[in-house]
Formats: C-alpha cells, sequence, structure tokens
C-alpha cells in the first residue's frame, strides 16, 4: 500500500479536495445561540448558569460525584494532582508516551516524573511495567510507597488515555492499592470513553478532561476536574475559585488557591457541543471502523479498543511496518494536504526531563517511531 492509496481514501472518506485537518472542532447545534446569550446576560467571565450546567451535564454523562470545570485541561490537572496530596519534592509515576502537558503539571509543582512503559493493548501505562518499576525502586513505609534511595514519596500514579483507548484500571488500582498511591486519570482525551461499561476519570481518586478546540467537544480553551464526591468536589471547587470563602462583600481567602475557573462564555459553548456527544461518538466509531476495513489487507496496523473498552476514537492511529514507512507516509500526506502526524517524542527525550527517573521503555519507543495520526475530525456532520 502507498501513500498515494491514503491520501485518496481520505479525500473520499470526507468527499473533499480541500486541505483535511488532523482534527477540526464541529459547530452544528446550539453554539451560537448559548454564547449569544451569554454575550447578552453580560455574564460572561466565571459566574453564569452555563458554568453550572456545562458541570451537571458533565456529571450526569460520567457518572462522577462531581465536576469542576477549568480554564484548560493542563489546569484540570495540576488541580486533580494537589487534590490527591502532591507537592514539592514528590515522585510522580507517568508514562514516557505522553503530550506533554502531563509533565508540565508535574514540573509547575515542583514534583517529579518517573516514566514507565506502556501496553502494547492500550497505548496507556502498563500495570506489569508499573508493578516491575515498583518493585525495583520503592518500598513501603509509613508514609507510603518512598524512593529505597532518596526517600521522596511516591505519591501517584498517573495514566493517559491514549487517543481516547481506555488503560486497564483494574490492575493499575490494584497495583497503586498495594503501594499505597494515589490514582489520578489523565482523562483528557476520553470523553465519552467506557472501560467496562463505567467513564473513563471516574476510576482514580480524582480525574482530568480536557476541551481544547481539537477534543471530541470543545469549549475553546477548558477541562474539567472529575471527583469521586461531593465533599471532594466542593474542595476542589473551592480551591479553584482562589480559595474565596463566601461572603456578601467581604474578601477572605483561607488558603493559598488557585484562579482556574472556566468563564460562563467557554461553558456555553460546550453546553451546546455536549448535546451532540452522542452523535460525535457515533460518527467517529465509523469512521474508525471504515479506517480498520482499509487497512486490514495491509502492512499498517490500525489502533483499535481494547477488548475490555468501548472509545471514543478520539484520535484514529495506524503502525507502521517501521520508521521508514512512518516517515515517507508523514511526507507524502501532508505535502498533498491530508494533515497526519507522529506520536509525540517520548518525554524523557525533551530537555526538562532527560533526568527522570524511568524504567525500561521499548513499547514506548516502538510506537514512537512507527505511529501514525490520521484525519479524525467526525464524518458527515457540517459545521454551521
Amino acid at each position: 500500500m502507498t501513500p498515494l492509496n491514503i491520501n485518496d481514501f481520505v479525500r473520499d472518506l470526507y468527499a473533499t479536495n480541500e486541505f483535511i485537518p488532523l482534527h477540526a472542532p464541529t459547530f452544528c447545534g446550539n453554539e451560537k445561540g448559548y454564547v449569544t446569550q451569554t454575550i447578552d446576560s453580560t455574564f460572561v467571565s466565571s459566574v453564569g448558569k452555563f458554568v453550572d450546567q456545562f458541570e451537571t451535564q458533565i456529571e450526569q454523562i460520567t457518572g462522577t460525584g462531581k465536576a469542576v470545570a477549568t480554564v484548560n485541561g493542563t489546569a484540570a490537572l495540576h488541580t486533580a494532582l494537589h487534590m490527591a496530596g502532591v507537592r514539592a519534592g514528590d515522585l510522580v509515576i507517568t508514562q514516557a508516551l505522553t503530550f506533554v502537558a502531563t509533565c508540565n503539571a508535574l514540573f509547575h509543582m515542583g514534583a517529579e516524573p518517573a516514566f514507565v512503559d506502556v501496553s502494547e493493548k492500550s497505548l496507556g501505562l502498563c500495570p506489569k511495567a508499573l508493578e516491575l518499576f515498583l518493585q525495583e525502586h520503592a518500598v513501603l513505609s509509613e508514609n507510603g510507597a518512598v524512593h529505597k534511595k532518596t526517600k521522596q514519596r511516591f505519591q501517584a500514579v498517573v495514566p493517559m488515555h491514549t487517543f481516547g483507548h481506555p488503560v486497564e484500571l483494574d490492575e493499575l488500582q490494584a497495583v497503586c492499592s498495594k503501594w499505597n498511591i494515589a490514582l489520578v486519570e489523565d482523562a483528557a482525551e476520553s470523553l465519552g470513553s467506557y472501560y467496562k461499561g463505567v467513564h473513563t476519570g471516574t476510576f482514580g481518586d480524582y480525574g482530568a478532561i480536557s476541551f481544547n478546540g481539537n477534543k471530541i467537544i470543545t469549549t475553546g480553551g477548558g477541562g474539567v476536574v472529575l471527583c469521586k464526591s461531593a465533599d471532594s468536589g466542593a474542595k476542589t471547587k473551592h480551591i479553584t475559585t482562589t480559595a474565596k470563602v463566601p461572603h456578601p462583600f467581604e474578601f477572605y481567602h483561607d488558603e493559598a488557591g488557585f484562579n482556574y475557573r472556566m468563564p460562563n462564555l467557554n461553558a456555553a459553548l460546550g453546553c451546546a457541543q455536549l448535546e451532540q456527544l452522542e452523535m460525535f461518538i457515533d460518527q467517529k466509531r465509523l469512521l474508525a471502523s471504515q479506517y480498520q476495513s482499509f487497512f486490514k489487507s495491509s502492512d499498517f496496523e490500525f489502533v483499535t479498543e481494547p477488548e475490555y473498552a468501548k472509545s471514543n476514537y478520539w484520535l484514529n492511529a495506524i503502525i507502521c511496518p517501521d520508521k521508514e514507512s512512518r516517515d515517507l507516509v508523514l511526507q507524502e500526506t501532508n505535502a498533498a494536504g491530508v494533515m497526519t502526524r507522529p506520536i509525540w517524542q517520548l518525554m524523557h527525550r525533551l530537555p526538562m526531563f532527560k533526568n527522570a527517573l524511568r524504567g525500561e521503555l521499548a513499547i514506548s519507543e516502538q510506537i514512537e517511531s512507527r505511529l501514525i495520526n490520521l484525519p479524525s475530525s467526525p464524518l458527515g456532520i457540517q459545521s454551521l
């Protein structure tokens, strides 16, 4: 199969000779109406009915105890990690095969990432690799799991549901429970994805979702923290709103907080988008099935959802036979106006994380050298 075949197939899917982006937002519902309502109300900042409505809709979709909307996904993850007890000097285990925002949140907290390999099954954090890593580097103490040499706490494990495909959550939970480490899900890409019938982001102590412009639904920029209970949700909401104690006119803040509240203007857009989430997922799963059929008899392996999961197929991906074929496809598709992308460079290859503690990363390295993301905007939907 040549790259030209891929170009023709993708153009037939989207029925256009124009440039085809990797993932574009789709606005075909009440977006303009809700945003106009917000502007007319003058409540465009962090107070307004759409923020509350958006959080309620997320709670209904995910089944979480409380959803707290934030300005972006990184802010949501930062808040989730803070609520899970991560502090400066702590070690947080995550995957090297992730978007840099996962590690940026840790960096700005003064915490340090420790990198563990991913599973071929999910492309997310591998529970077997996690257990082996902890056996090698950690010991249980009265303070929980600590590094054998430095005595730093392993305070959290952060798996990412790569491209919307859920990780092996039961197994990861079992390892975290054994070692007394908090599980915080980076569910940035997995709104509408389910692990054994339960929504991602709701298994860990906290979860974080992103609503950036390239996600399955968007608020322009935005995120949400998924909290297990109303009590933890109330505390999370408090910390994201500068920790201000409610009062008719006095300004009193009882701890150092974050100014991370999602603006009402963004929430209005998000409410309209959430009304169409089921349709978006149906169309993206249809697109994935067509890609899967196309690549079935080729040398390229289409990345499918694990058998235990139902994925939103946020970004479709193929595993190429080798790096040379990957590079050829990337060059020829992009030259033809069909946007494709390699997966992110592994985090330990970046200068700011090059000295991070890490285990063996053989699977991550294989995927990094061979994976390509394909155009993944929902099919058959016209924007306003």
